[in-house]
């Protein structure tokens, strides 16, 4: 593929563009990796995504491979720990919205199931839209706010409307690849 076939917010970078050919848009169904692109997603706020990629591998060593039903047993301990981590984000408050969030998702997962609950939305199928620019692309939606007030009702933090609406690009809940890029075709089949 073409770097101009790409989607306009590419970058260069071969961890950028192997991350939007194989996985930004595709469908994911699993409840700990949903759960674990929802906490990378908050961790990205105020960040670029790139730097999100480029330490997600640390990230995932530093968080028990974003077990939550790890995640939810740390206390201030793994939180004084994590803050010493260089190959994280290191944010407090975003360190600790991850151990509440997997308390939160350990409700979730318990009650419907995470996927369950985060695809119903959608009636469990992509919704694809037919975006010829980036300009088109919204960076919030009516559902993104629905789905963050309530992620938020469930105990969740770092999940506001723009996060989820990123959130719900990459895990392949909206199909926000660009009509000129090919991977919009692809992954609205749902193919790898």
């Amino acid at each position: 593929m073409l770097d101009d076939e790409r989607c306009g917010w590419v970058g260069k970078e071969q961890v950028y563009i192997d991350y939007h050919d194989t996985e930004w848009g595709v469908p994911e169904y699993n409840s700990r990796a949903l759960w674990e692109k929802l906490i990378l997603d908050g961790f990205q706020a105020g960040l670029s995504w790139i730097t999100i990629l480029k330490k997600r591998e640390n990230f995932r060593t530093a968080f028990a491979n974003f077990d939550p039903n790890i995640v939810a047993n740390w206390d201030e301990k793994e939180v004084l720990n994590l803050l010493k981590n260089s190959g994280i984000i290191r944010h407090r408050g975003k360190i600790e919205a991850t151990i509440n969030n997997a308390r939160s998702w350990q409700k979730i997962e318990t009650d419907i199931g995470f996927n369950t609950f985060l695809w119903n939305y959608v009636d469990g199928e992509p919704q694809t839209n037919r975006w010829k620019t980036l300009n088109e692309v919204p960076v919030q939606t009516p559902l993104s706010l629905q789905i963050s007030k309530d992620l938020k009702k469930a105990g969740f933090k770092f999940c506001g409307p723009t996060i989820v609406y990123a959130f719900m690009q990459a895990v392949g809940m909206v199909n926000d690849h660009l009509l000129t890029c090919p991977c919009h075709d692809r992954v609205g089949k749902n193919v790898n």
